[in-house]
């Protein structure tokens, strides 16, 4: 007996055939594939290219028979399709049919060969017995079930007031939607950290939930006063336990001590004279039987207070500067002008050192909230910048490198430009410039208001800018007289970190630096210009005629503040010429000469004209004080009008 080998040929197509001698097939169709292959072979114009040639009219019995008899023979000659024929025939059906209905559609809508018209079906005979029955069962269904749910919720509202405490899943649920909690073994912990927000601290504010003991909280409310039950015992069933680091109240104070005003403060910033801050504004510590809510949200406070501080803390230690900053127990000291200091302190107060707070006696000092904001803001800022960091490009490069940093070597950026690119600001810098300019811009404010009580004339009025940055704030300052509005004085003071720049109406800019002197002088210049102005719209108005003006008068005593400005005017009939001096924080002083009429003039041979005979006169000073009027002003238009012609010598 012989084995014979037999092997089954292969079905499938080669497609080629590699060097080594591999073959590679053509795969086999799919059952939908196959299909899709079977459909392309219909031909559905087929019919139609034979029929194209007989006749559609019916005018001839004759043809029609012999057409009849071609269609029976072509019928059997015609090969068949096999399974497809069927569907070819069904679908030319469907589409002859639908351009008939297109066909009658299109001549109908024209209404003018046909017209369609609603055909009227005559509804079933009403029977209004029944149908009041129907509606009798629908609203006896409707009410059972609507008393069925009210009596359901009856119940439970019953059972949920007969309860002493709520149920311990539905507080654990309403715990859930609140924090994050998981299950580790038969325990359920919780996680008070903002590392999900993108913080990096290494405290972790892990929490545990258990049941609490509601016989031994029945027994504690037995012995108490119904009134006193709800404020000292938690009635949920739950029992949250928290760090002992955690417990308590914190928050952070940010205190700006001027040394030159504040008389308690020491006069030298040693180590040993500074004392820590204390915080005595906290409402209050959270009891150990208040609800987890409260709990939780103080714990979590107390993480983030705690977090800035670390930060701001380890950043006072690694920044170089000019005058270090100081970090010792629960304050962060840091210089920010001569005997102005920055003083961020931690405070973290539990129910022990509560009494020791409220025994002992500590100076009040000034929270200020906006920096306290502020440093939350950066905070929060800095997580935003953990989770949310600049792609790399491409994908093998680097994790957190800018676009700046990226276009670095093809734009051929040089060391210097380099090294910009790798500074950044801290949070401890950055609250310090805030601070800075916190403290310059309640510097001029003071200044301008302290000016506006000093110099009732003219007035000064300031606006400030609603939108203002952190580090910039915008004041316009205006200088009128209260009656004499025709000319204004005005100037914008952009108050920066440590310099204050001041643009006037012409374009001028002018920048001074945080000293008050600086900008008080350039007030005080501003109003001798204005004083100039005023004289000038007035001389316009009356009719005078001005003669010379000078903003660097050098006639008279060296000014202390800037230079003294002066302004000349002629009156209508040159027969008075008035002078009037201004100088920055120095009274006006006006100057009157009287010059001859041409009748009274003696012309000489070496005097020809009458303008020349009274330039050796003297000039006489006026008593602006003694004079009537209100302000400047009025005082200036007064003098005017004395001096003024009368209407018949200046028509003469």
């Amino acid at each position: 007996m012989v084995d014979v080998s037999i092997e089954v040929m292969h079905e499938c197509l080669i497609q080629e055939v590699t060097l080594d001698g591999q073959e590679i097939y053509v795969q086999p169709l799919s059952m939908s594939e196959n299909l899709t292959k079977l459909a392309h072979k219909i031909d559905f114009s087929k019919d139609e290219m034979e029929d194209k040639g007989k006749p559609t009219s019916e005018g001839i019995e004759e043809e029609s028979g012999e057409e009849e008899e071609k269609l029976a023979t072509t019928a059997l000659q015609r090969p068949s399709l096999g399974p497809w024929d069927s569907v070819r025939t069904k679908l030319r059906n469907a589409l002859v049919e639908l351009d008939v209905l297109q066909d009658v559609l299109s001549i109908a809508k024209g209404k003018r060969y046909m017209h369609l018209d609603p055909i009227s079906v005559e509804g079933p005979e009403p029977r209004g017995n029944l149908l009041l029955v129907a509606r009798k069962k629908a609203l006896l269904s409707a009410s059972t079930i609507l008393g069925n749910g009210f009596e359901r919720l009856k119940r439970a509202q019953e059972t949920m007031t007969r309860r002493p405490n709520p149920d311990f899943h539905v507080e654990l649920m309403r715990l859930r939607q609140n924090w994050r909690l998981k299950k580790v073994g038969k325990s359920i912990l919780g996680d008070l950290s903002y590392k999900s927000a993108g913080s990096l601290y290494w405290q972790s504010g892990t929490f545990e939930v258990s049941k609490s003991d509601s016989s031994g909280n029945r027994e504690m409310a037995d012995t108490l006063s119904p009134a006193s039950q709800p404020a000292r015992l938690s009635t949920s069933p739950l029992r949250v336990t928290i760090p002992s680091e955690l417990e308590g109240v914190a928050l952070i104070q940010v205190m700006i001590r001027d040394l030159s005003q504040d008389q308690s403060a020491p006069e030298s910033t040693d180590l040993g004279n500074i004392h820590l801050s204390v915080c005595k504004r906290l409402a209050g510590v959270v009891p150990s039987e208040a609800h987890w809510q409260k709990k939780l949200e103080a714990a979590q406070n107390v993480i983030y207070c705690k977090e800035i501080f670390a930060q701001l803390a380890r950043e006072a230690v690694q920044v170089r500067c000019q005058i270090p900053h100081i970090v010792i127990g629960n304050q962060i000291i840091s210089h920010l002008f001569p005997g102005v200091h920055l003083s961020i302190s931690l405070c973290h107060h539990t129910e022990k050192t509560k009494q020791t707070l409220e025994s002992e006696s500590f100076p009040k000092l000034a929270h200020n909230h906006v920096l306290e904001h502020s440093i939350h803001q950066l905070l929060r800022e800095v997580h935003h910048c953990n989770l949310h960091q600049s792609m790399p490009h491409p994908v093998t490069a680097m994790l957190g490198v800018s676009k700046r940093r990226r276009l670095a070597g093809p734009c051929g950026y040089t060391r210097a430009q380099l090294h910009e690119l790798t500074q950044s600001e801290t949070m401890l810098d950055r609250i310090v410039q805030q601070s800075r300019h916190l403290v310059v811009w309640q510097k001029t404010l003071r200044l301008i208001d302290e000016m506006a009580n000093e110099i009732p004339d003219p007035q000064i009025t300031a606006h400030t800018s609603v939108i203002n940055s952190a580090v910039e704030s915008v004041v316009k300052v205006f200088i009128s007289f209260s009656n004499y509005e025709v000319t204004r004085t005005m100037f914008t003071l952009h108050v920066k970190v440590d310099t204050i720049e001041a643009i006037c109406r012409d374009g001028r800019s002018v920048t001074m630096s945080y000293e008050s002197q600086q900008l008080r002088d350039f007030i005080l210049c501003q109003i001798s210009e204005h004083h100039i102005m005023c004289i000038q719209m007035a001389a316009k108005l009356l009719g005078w005629k001005v003669l010379s003006i000078s903003n660097h008068v050098g006639v008279g005593d060296l000014e202390s503040i800037g230079n003294a400005q002066g302004i000349m005017i002629a009156s209508p009939n040159n027969n008075r010429v008035l002078s009037i001096r201004c100088a920055p924080g120095k009274p006006v002083r006006a100057y009157v000469k009287r010059s001859p009429n041409s009748a009274e003039c003696r012309l000489t041979s070496a005097v020809q004209q009458s303008k020349w005979v009274g330039i050796n006169d003297f000039y006489q000073e006026i008593c602006l004080n003694r004079l009537e009027g209100s302000d400047f002003a009025q005082k200036i238009e007064t003098i005017m009008a004395c001096f003024m012609p009368d209407r018949s010598e200046m028509y003469a």
